[in-house]
Order: C-alpha cells, then structure tokens, then sequence
C-alpha cells in the first residue's frame, strides 16, 4: 500500500509540473508593439499578453494584445479601475472590429448599469475620465501573426491614492457579439471562467499580480489535477488490474492488492478534489455548472458505495456472489463512463492551456492501447486454448472404456471421473475454465 502511496504522490507532483507550466510569465511581447514596450507578461486568462512602460510614477504606456487564431473576437478591452479589480467602476480602453477590418478605440465608464443590461456609451473624442488622461490610443488588427490590440498612454494626478505603479488594478475582456446599430457597440461577454477571472492587481516594477482570481485559478489546478490523478488515472488502472490479471490471461498472486491500492488511493485523491470542487462552487455568485456538478455528486456517491464493497462483499461460497460480482463490474464499468466525460467537461470549464487536453487523451489511449492489447490477447489464448480441449475430447470419445466418463479440464486441474452401467451419452461444454465432457462406450 505505501508503494502505490508513493507512486501516486510522484505521479502528482509530475502532473502538477506538467499542467502549471502553462501559466509562467514571459518576456516575449506580441508582434504587435507600437510603444515599443520592454516590459511584457502573459495574463493568466484568455491568452491575452500585456506590455507596458513606465515613464515616471504617472505616466505609462500599454499595449494589450488578444490572439485570434482561435476565434476573431468582435471587441478588445483592457482599463484600470480605481477602487478594486473588479469591472464596475472600471475606466476602459475598448477597441471594436469595424466592417473594413480596422479597430475603432474608445473610452467607456464601466458603471453598474451594464450588469443590468444597459447598454456601453463611449466618451466623446473630446471628453477623458476625470481621474485618468488616456491618450495615444490605436487599435491594430495583424491577421499574419494573429493578434488583435490595443494601445494607449495613461496619466493619472501626483496625489491620486487610487493610481501607482506599484499596485494598479486592472481588468481586460474580450467579446464575441456586437449590436447592429451605428455605431458599433460591445455587448455581453461570455460568462466562462476565464471571462470573470479577467481582473489583477499588478506591481508593474516587476510584473507580478495577485487577486482572487489568480488563487481561485490555481485552487481549481489543484482541483483538476486531483480529479485526473485519481478518478481518471488510478481508478481506471486498478480495473484493468483486475480484469486481466486476476487469473486470466495472467495469474498474478499480488492482483487483489495492486487493484484495492490503486482504488484506495485513486478514491482518496478523487475525494478530495471533489470536496475543493465543492467548496469552488459555493465560494462563487458568478458561475455554476450544474451538469459538472451533478456528475460529481454521482461519481462521489457511487465510488463510495464501490469502496464499501471492501467491508461488505459476501464470501465465494455465498449463493449470490455472482450477482454481486455483476452488479460491483457494471457498476465499475459505468463510472469509469461517467468520469472520463466529468474530466473532459471540466477542461472544457476550465479552458487551460491544450497541455491539459493532449495530456488526458495520451492518459487514455495508453490505457486503451494497454486494455487492447491484453483483450485480443485474452481471446487468441482462449481460442487457442478451447481448440486444445476439443482435441483432447475427441481423443478421449474415441478412446474405450468400461463406462461413462466426466472430463473436467480447467486450468490447473483434470478430473476423470467413471462408472458402469449406463446410457450412452456424449455431450461437450466449453469456457473459459472448465469443459464437461460425458461419454461412454
């Protein structure tokens, strides 16, 4: 048990390694730099890169970049907010797909309006924000490097307390959907994960950022990580444990502790990634995935009740235990169903980085080409082995004797069992560990 333990703990430190990896700022600005930045990062959500200068304490230059080889978003946002890093009260930069290609930038006061649906007015060319001076802004569309951005200069007063460099709340956004009317106005985003964590407070003398947000996205990693180690990785391994060397084709004397290892600690590490899952979802107001967390709750209860079936099987000699082998192998069968589509659908959630993706799907066609494998070899073994017994009855119904005779061929065992007197009689019966043969003279 404690080297499946450990095992386990390798296997989820290297997987933790191999999905964070995505998330690491960069120095590398996008082909889009008009400024001319020398300080760039990557933000941790929708892919988008942010540059920036700093001329002196109130004065600095940005560009934010949005890559569109995915999906060509209709409008660009990037602002800074005085108060929290959050979107109402946000003093925006929002750049807006124009019918010839170009992109139209505008100022827009982000108010609490918006969230009941109101519609976005921007600034006159004319007006500013009242505790900010944007200038310089520029909207570029670069269709051969695949980037859409947005640049401009920021002011802000000496004395303000609600702006400094080294602790300036801002908040990007992209959107897909633009009204039809002239001009051209941004409405609703989407409301992924990605869209709601779109905030940070960011030290721009170094680069590093916090919020809620960058904790809640590495809470949901942990969570993720947790969930494909355990429920979609041990689990799935421990079965094929079972069904292929249990005793056929392979005869494996460690296979019940090798199975109940890896589903121990499979259901520990799936466990607890469901109650982080949990508490995610109780910790938010902007978000819930009622079809994730329904298959969460089947897939916990019922690996639950699977688990149990260590205390609770009946014996083999009991006259249902083959009923309960049925019921304990659909079961098992069925969640491994459940889970893989769970994990997917969370991915799909989460939209990190495709290392996540690809990850899983070699996880999963190892495991195939794995289960493959022993299932074709399973059967050429069976077959051979049946062609085997049937000879060996011929030879046997051909052969005389004083009476009836019962041949039972199994793995490890013949039995020859006779008597006199009594009715020809010859009958064959084949599986996979027993053949019945009656036959007399």
């Amino acid at each position: 048990m404690w080297n499946a333990i450990k095992s386990a703990m390798l296997l989820l430190s290297f997987s933790t390694f191999l999905f964070t990896t995505a998330h690491k700022e960069t120095n590398n600005c996008s082909p889009i730099n008009h400024m001319n930045t020398t300080k760039c990062k990557q933000l941790i959500t929708l892919g988008a890169e942010f540059g920036w200068n700093i001329n002196n304490e109130t004065h600095i230059d940005i560009v934010f970049s949005i890559p569109t080889a995915d999906d060509a978003p209709k409008w660009v946002a990037w602002g800074v907010n005085p108060g929290r890093p959050q979107m109402i009260g946000t003093r925006a930069i929002i750049g807006i797909s124009q019918p010839n290609g170009t992109l139209k930038v505008s100022r827009y006061n982000i108010t609490s309006d918006t969230k009941l649906g109101c519609r976005l007015k921007p600034l006159q060319d004319s007006e500013n924000f009242e505790d900010v001076v944007v200038q310089n802004m520029r909207g570029d569309v670069n269709a051969t490097s695949g980037y859409m951005s947005i640049s401009a200069t920021l002011i802000w007063r000496p004395d303000s307390a609600a702006y400094h460099v080294e602790k300036l709340n801002h908040v990007w956004q992209v959107g897909y959907e633009l009204a039809d009317d002239v001009p051209l106005g941004p409405l609703k985003h989407r409301m992924a994960l990605q869209n709601v964590d779109s905030t940070e407070t960011i030290n721009l003398n170094n680069g590093k950022g916090i919020t809620i947000g960058h904790r809640r996205h590495h809470i949901r990693t942990v969570h993720g990580i947790l969930n494909i180690v355990g429920w979609g990785t041990l689990l799935p391994f421990g079965v094929i444990m079972a069904r292929y060397f249990r005793r056929y084709p392979f005869s494996c004397p460690q296979w019940f502790f090798c199975h109940i290892s890896c589903q121990i600690v499979g259901y520990l590490l799936g466990t607890a990634g469901w109650a982080i899952g949990i508490w995610l979802g109780h910790a938010s107001k902007d978000y819930h995935f009622h079809t994730h967390n329904m298959l969460a709750m089947f897939i916990f209860a019922f690996t639950t009740l699977q688990m149990i079936a260590l205390r609770l099987r009946p014996t083999p000699t009991d006259d249902y235990r083959k009923y309960w082998d049925m019921y304990h192998h659909f079961l098992g069968y069925a969640l491994l169903a459940v889970i893989i589509v769970n994990i997917f659908h969370g991915i799909a959630i989460l939209k990190p980085n495709k290392t996540w993706l690809w990850a899983y799907i070699g996880i999963l066609a190892a495991f195939a080409s794995i289960a493959l494998g022993l299932e074709i070899y399973t059967w050429f073994k069976f077959i051979f082995k049946t062609r085997e017994r049937k000879k060996e009855a011929l030879q046997l119904a051909s052969t005389p004797s004083l009476g009836p005779s019962i041949l039972l061929a199994g793995n490890s065992a013949k039995f020859l069992l006779s008597s006199r007197n009594s009715p020809a009689l010859l009958f064959s019966c084949f599986s996979s560990d027993l053949i019945f043969i009656f036959h007399s003279s």
